[in-house]
């Protein structure tokens, strides 16, 4: 998109050229991301237990140097990385890569998350699949966007139709998830560990009818809520607050919100 404004100048505040904007960003870093899938690299341990590589750190400093150049007065947070500009009005949250785990593996459902934010507002999202070539971007009213056409939330009404997913079934953390997981598999008609980010895009794009994770931080979800927003969906954490910044994500179809939602003894506040 080339996005002017009516005087012809470029309209960088402008949901459009957001929506272009964290495209580009993930794009490039999922590239950058992408040279080092399935080769070997050395893996190392974070302070908090979970994989990091060069394909990580190189690739949020891809994003950056974008980021840096055309919006210059932006914060930015990323997962390797850190803060910069903590204060600033506007910010951009970085994951570059989510599903690391499933990178060093050379498993090709890993993505590359980029939103943009004011506040807790989520201005816009991006989710880059650089392994499977699937693209899904969302802004503020300009709707979900996958491989260049819009997409949607399915229209499932029934549980017993519904395809639902988690990361790990197992939920480590949060063990106490693993029976109501279980009890709701055996009602739906697919569960699955389609895990990470790339669940969430099946929602979108409405192949699959929930994706759950009980533990996230706020790279892994805040480009999410736009995308699932605009398809149609209802966003919020488990608590069934709309907030992308919740610490956790239950990303539903329209039409199955509050089934599947009370299925996990979960509650849906004002979200629908």
């Amino acid at each position: 998109m080339n996005v002017r404004t009516a005087g012809g100048a470029r309209d960088e505040d402008g949901m459009k050229h957001l929506l272009e904007a964290v495209d580009e960003v993930a794009r490039r870093a999922g590239a950058v991301a992408l040279e080092h899938f399935r080769k070997a690299i050395e893996v190392e341990v974070k302070s908090d237990r979970t994989p990091v590589t060069i394909a990580d750190r190189s690739a949020e400093l891809a994003a950056r140097e974008i980021i840096e150049r055309r919006f210059p007065r932006d914060g930015i947070l990323g997962e390797e990385h850190g803060t910069v500009r903590p204060d600033a009005r506007r910010r951009w949250i970085i994951d570059p890569i989510d599903g690391t785990r499933s990178f060093i593996r050379g498993v090709p459902l890993w993505g590359t998350l980029i939103a943009v934010a004011e506040g807790d507002d989520v201005l816009a999202g991006c989710m880059g699949f650089p392994a499977t070539g699937e693209w899904i971007s969302a802004a503020r009213g300009e709707g979900a966007w996958y491989n260049g056409r819009r997409c949607r939330v399915s229209e499932v009404t029934e549980l017993d139709r519904a395809a639902v997913l988690a990361t790990d079934e197992r939920f480590p953390g949060s063990p106490d998830w693993a029976g109501r997981w279980r009890a709701l598999g055996a009602r739906v008609e697919l569960s699955r560990t389609w895990g990470d980010c790339y669940g969430y895009m099946m929602v979108a794009t409405g192949r699959a009818e929930l994706m759950f994770d009980p533990v996230l931080a706020d790279w892994d979800s805040a480009s999410l809520m736009p995308i699932i927003e605009e398809a149609g969906g209802v966003f919020t954490d488990a608590g069934g607050r709309r907030t992308a910044f919740g610490k956790s994500a239950v990303a539903t179809n329209a039409k199955l919100a509050r089934p599947l939602r009370a299925a996990l003894g979960l509650r849906l506040g004002d979200a629908a």
